[in-house]
């Protein structure tokens, strides 16, 4: 602002950036530089003004010549961004250079003044490229100052008004505490001057420095030996404690060894109490695990087959031209296989049209009239209770049958799997072979036994497998049958 005027911010300046706040601002002089340059012919006017050597203004440069941009890391903004800092233009900014920096800048001015005379002398077409690169030159001649200003000062340039005012303050303050500083130090200079005045010769400095060694040196020898002699009373405490201790841990010793010892033996006793126990217990498993796999009706009625023979607990039944089988025998076989019948029926709930009465060897069935005897002996011609009691034995085991496979299909199992008898009963006949002993030839008479023996037992496997009779284990014998 000049004589209460705004100055208007030439576009063909160049713009800076302050180097502590980043703001850009643009580096101008008084309108009345140019009249001064061309007074003083030189491009510094310090000549010309009263300002300190420490500040530097630069002309302005006409429009329609764009700046070049400065050498080095300086930022040279575009000439269309607009510069303010703290809400007010920067135009009237200034730049804080030192007195060397200053003196260069008026040198260089000065070199490029009289080239720009030297120019303006040789023609009046060549002014408007005299005072372009005059306009060059001074902005390389700042970009040098502001570097020559950063190495001497050791601040980054250029600065603004703001930011210059800032670091001043700052500056003066450690001004302040290093003035103090050297005022604290000639204050010690002073002191230590006067008591060198009043020092001791060197020969007495000596014996002095040797005498407080030496005192220094017997009163650290003095603080060792009490430390020493407390170390040694606590040392002797310790090794009394240690001897007590030793004592104690020596009885404790002996009596851990007869402990331990009386200890081993119960171990070793009870170990193999305890060895006996689980061998037992082992025998024990061994024998429950059989059980289980066990079933009472298997164990106590054994069907299996001798030859041509069909057997019940090792008691063969039929009877061939060439095997003389005992009467007893047969009626045995006959009489398990008939309790063996009854029992399955009895669990089963199940009445047979035919009522069976197990007696051992003497078995009997009996329909609601007569009693039939299943046991012999009997003449081949005349044996017709023991052929009646042998058909409706036969009968019997087929609705035992029937019964079985209507409780499969109950019990929705599928068609193929319910029960059926291997070997087809039909009226008299098993397997298409007549069970009666009249008028039947032994072999005849003693494989349709075999077969009646076979169809029992796949009865009892069913009953087995369906009921509570059921083991644990799957039974896994079966009954062979040749034809």
């Amino acid at each position: 602002m000049e004589g209460g005027k705004v100055a208007v911010r030439d576009p063909a300046l160049p713009r800076w950036y302050c180097q502590m706040c980043k703001h850009p601002f643009v580096i101008s002089g008084a309108d009345a530089y140019a009249e001064r340059v061309s007074a003083a012919g030189s491009g510094s006017v310090l000549a010309a003004s009263r300002m300190d050597q420490s500040f530097v203004l630069l002309p302005k440069h006409k429009a329609g010549y764009p700046p070049p941009r400065p050498r080095g890391a300086m930022n040279y903004p575009t000439p269309a961004a607009e510069s303010h800092h703290g809400g007010r233009t920067m135009e009237e900014s200034f730049v804080v250079l030192p007195s060397a920096a200053a003196s260069m800048y008026r040198n260089d001015m000065s070199g490029e003044g009289q080239a720009g005379s030297s120019g303006n002398s040789s023609g009046g077409g060549a002014q408007p490229q005299t005072s372009n690169a005059s306009f060059n030159a001074s902005v390389n001649v700042l970009t040098r100052v502001f570097e020559i200003a950063s190495a001497q000062t050791q601040v980054d340039q250029p600065l603004c008004l703001e930011c210059m005012r800032v670091l001043s303050d700052e500056m003066e303050k450690q001004i302040e505490e290093v003035t103090k500083d050297i005022k604290e130090y000639e204050s010690c200079l002073d002191r230590f001057e006067k008591e060198q005045r009043t020092s001791v010769s060197e020969e007495e400095f000596t014996f002095i420095v040797l005498f407080l060694f030496q005192v220094e040196e017997e009163r650290k020898l003095e603080a060792t030996i009490e430390q020493l002699e407390r170390q040694n009373l606590e040392v002797k405490l310790q090794l009394e404690d240690y001897e007590r201790k030793f004592k104690d841990l020596d009885e404790l010793e002996q009596r851990f060894w007869h402990d331990f010892n009386n200890f081993k033996l119960r171990l070793t006793v009870h170990q193999e109490e305890r060895d006996a126990v689980l061998a037992k217990i082992d025998v024990a498993g061994a024998q429950l695990t059989a059980l289980k796999a066990a079933n009472v009706l298997n164990e106590a009625f054994y069907i299996c087959h001798d030859g041509d023979f069909g057997t019940i607990n090792n008691f063969r039944l039929g009877r061939l031209p060439n095997v003389h089988v005992e009467w007893d025998e047969i009626n045995a076989a006959w009489g398990q296989a008939c309790l063996l019948l009854h029992t399955m029926a009895q669990y089963c709930q199940l009445n047979f049209t035919y009522r069976l009465i197990p007696m051992g060897s003497y078995a009997c069935i009996a329909d609601s009239k007569n009693t039939y005897e299943l046991y012999g002996p009997v003449n081949l011609f005349w044996s017709t209770h023991f052929d009646k009691a042998m058909v409706y034995f036969l009968a019997c085991l087929k609705e035992f049958a029937d019964f079985a496979n209507a409780k499969d299909r109950a019990a929705r199992v599928a068609p193929g799997k319910c029960f059926t008898l291997p070997y087809l009963i039909e009226n008299d006949k098993v397997e298409g072979f007549a069970i009666t002993q009249s008028f039947n030839r032994p072999e005849k008479w003693t494989k349709a036994l075999k077969f009646m023996l076979c169809n029992l037992k796949w009865s009892l496997y069913w009953l087995i497998g369906n009921t509570l009779f059921q083991p644990t284990s799957p039974v896994s014998s079966s009954l062979t049958i040749s034809t």
